[in-house]
């Protein structure tokens, strides 16, 4: 088959690269990616690493600002005349004259077993709801955002101290299984698939930095799954004054969920191993690094030596 590839993300590597082997008997005719943006202090303008991949593989690439209201855009897709195009973190609602520009499908590899987490945060979603196992799906692109039925699930178990990073790596391993498995599939006549029950599905939209903020109200086994849910984006952090004026906290995994003290919700605890704070229900001990505004990352011992956290200390 003639395939299209469309990804931004790092997630999508792995699957790129599968499909870029030689001998997969398919041939890339195109890669889509977002375009190249300023990053770091400096604000050096970077391409997508889906770009560099793709480019050292001699294949074509694009990078237009959108799809919607692009005619030439589309133009340029369908006369690449894709059979098949494969979509990944792509970063873009794709409107229906991409999705029916191939002659076979439109898929996406969506980073949760739908239709439970569609949207934007699936990975992040899965931890902070306490989700057993995580996957991906393969399925078809809808015009409406991961409603598409389903070709494939492959799924994984979540670890312990799973985190949002730690998760994603192994999500992105997984991209390229499913692709071995769902391609054979996608050649079929017709293509079997299954609709999502729309009954139990659930959203995840996209984080911002302000989400990351800790309410010590909530239990404490809440907050331990968001601080590993959400490392390393957007992170975590708290408020405590210092010097009479408010700095966050940024509190990063490396915590364990303590029977309550009958302290209030945010009173900081100290003890042997650093210190823990009470929640809405329970106690958090934070046993890995801390940074506060304007200083480095440190372990907690090493913080506590730098700055005395004195009795009747509270998190906000």
């Amino acid at each position: 088959m003639r395939i299209v590839f469309m990804g931004t993300g790092e997630i999508a590597l792995p699957s790129l690269r599968w499909l870029l082997e030689p001998g997969r008997g398919h041939e890339i005719v195109g890669v889509y990616t977002q375009p190249d943006k300023k990053v770091g202090r400096k604000q050096l303008v970077t391409p997508p690493l889906v770009k560099t991949i793709a480019l050292e593989s001699g294949v074509s690439v694009f990078q237009p600002e959108r799809f919607r209201g692009n005619d030439s855009a589309i133009r340029e897709l369908r006369d690449l005349s894709p059979d098949l195009v494969v979509v990944m973190a792509y970063g873009q609602i794709l409107p229906r004259a991409v999705i029916e520009a191939p002659s076979r499908a439109c898929v996406n590899l969506h980073a949760s077993l739908l239709p439970r987490h569609r949207g934007a945060s699936p990975i992040q979603a899965a931890l902070r709801e306490g989700d057993a196992e995580s996957g991906i799906t393969l399925m078809f692109v809808a015009p409406k955002l991961d409603s598409g039925d389903m070709i494939l699930k492959e799924a994984l178990p979540i670890g312990p101290a799973e985190t949002g990073g730690s998760l994603h790596d192994r999500l992105a391993e997984l991209g390229p299984t499913v692709l071995e498995k769902g391609i054979p599939l996608l050649e079929r006549d017709p293509i079997p698939a299954e609709p999502q029950d729309e009954a139990i599905v659930t959203y995840s939209g996209k984080l911002a930095r302000e989400d990351g903020r800790i309410d010590w109200s909530r239990p404490a086994e809440e907050i331990e799954r968001l601080i590993r849910a959400y490392d390393p984006w957007p992170g975590t952090f708290t408020e405590l004054r210092v010097d009479g004026s408010a700095k966050k906290l940024k509190i990063y995994p490396g915590t364990e969920v303590r029977p309550a003290s009958g302290a209030l919700p945010g009173a900081v605890i100290r003890d042997d191993r650093g210190f823990r704070v009470a929640c809405g229900r329970g106690e958090l001990s934070l046993l890995g690094d801390v940074q506060l505004e304007g200083r480095r990352r440190l372990p907690v011992q090493e913080f506590l030596r730098g700055l005395d956290l004195p009795a009747g200390t509270e998190f906000s």
